[in-house]
């Protein structure tokens, strides 16, 4: 079976061809083709994402990123490309004039080839992505769940128990700001460049993380929530108070209390659901003290590669073939309806 997958629910325009061998262990997926057009550059001068720039920018990537990915995956570019079985589109969470650039794409292709159009959870995406080490990877039957995903990226924090395939309970999630966005906020506070994270990260190996005692917040607390202002806040006071400073310490030190409650919710929530595997996913998945202090609990954790961290269409493509697979209804979907908002359902 072969999907081709589109996300463009922020600011990354991304094209995916995968195919999937079904197998009596469980199924191989095959990374045909990865296409990923940013719009870094685009949107530094404004310092975040500007919705109606970054769909601008998915209408015009979009033919040039199918056409590589038909031709990287050998595929026919016209209508006859029947060898593909369906075509899958995020549809949320994210920014909805973005979400809308690909889902109206998405479904032109899925009329004009006759196939089926899946509609894809963004966040979905990023929990399979965990499984994604390489462009060619197993998923085998039922071996891996219950699996406990720790979701961090720069709208979202959640600790989600997938009980079994496309069955989630979300145990606990940010009450305020996502961790990826407290990171892009200070940064923009010692006013380095965009996008903030990963400059943060690498400031941050060249300074102290012990130099300042930035609060925890809600690291003792009994649920498995989340929060991240009160932390950012606690910066920007730092900064106001100290007319000298060190850019290097402040982003170690905020690094340091950031990763702190991520681990330990982690580990709070292993301890109570007790989960036979547990996996990270989401853009700040890439973070270099995240992923170090998650291995030192956990030993067997599933990373995500690099490469498939941040928003990409292979996970999405991944994350539809079992709603292809599992639902007739699904599988048909051609309402489809961005919704920024959007929550995982309980499956």
């Amino acid at each position: 079976m072969k999907i081709l997958a589109i996300e463009t629910s922020c600011d990354e325009t991304a094209i995916a061809v995968l195919e999937i061998k079904k197998t009596r262990a469980g199924e191989e997926f095959s990374i045909l083709s990865d296409q990923v057009a940013s719009q870094i550059k685009i949107h530094a001068p404004f310092g975040g994402v500007v919705p109606n720039l970054a769909k601008l920018e998915h209408i015009k990537n979009l033919p040039i990123l199918l056409k590589r990915a038909l031709k990287e995956a050998r595929l026919p570019l016209g209508s006859r490309a029947s060898k593909l079985d369906a075509v899958a589109v995020t549809y949320g969470p994210g920014l909805e004039p973005a979400l809308w650039t690909g889902i109206e794409f998405a479904k032109k292709l899925a009329r004009l080839w006759r196939v089926a159009l899946i509609p894809v959870n963004h966040l979905e995406g990023h929990i399979y992505s965990a499984l994604m080490q390489k462009s060619k990877f197993k998923i085998q039957n039922g071996g891996i769940y219950p699996m406990l995903t720790l979701i961090v990226s720069g709208g979202h924090t959640e600790l989600v128990l997938t009980k079994k395939r496309l069955q989630y309970k979300i145990l606990g999630e940010t009450l305020d700001d996502a961790a990826g966005e407290a990171f892009d906020k200070v940064a923009r506070m010692l006013k380095l460049q965009y996008p903030g994270g990963p400059e943060i990260s690498k400031l941050a190996k060249f300074g102290n993380s012990r130099a300042i005692n930035f609060p925890r917040p809600m690291i003792h607390s009994k649920d498995l929530n989340f929060s991240f202002s009160g932390l950012k806040t606690s910066v920007l006071y730092y900064l106001r108070e100290h007319k000298k400073f060190s850019k290097r310490n402040i982003a170690s030190s905020f690094e340091e209390a950031v990763v702190d409650v991520l681990v330990r919710k982690t580990v709070k929530a292993a301890e109570q659901y007790k989960p036979h595997t547990i996996a990270l996913g989401g853009g700040v998945a890439a973070n270099d003290q995240l992923r170090e202090e998650l291995v030192r609990k956990f030993p067997n954790i599933l990373l995500p590669d690099k490469r498939f961290t941040g928003d990409n269409a292979a996970m999405i493509a991944t994350a539809a073939y079992y709603r292809f697979t599992r639902s007739k209804n699904t599988k048909r979907s051609k309402n489809i309806k961005a919704t920024g908002n959007l929550r995982l359902s309980k499956g």
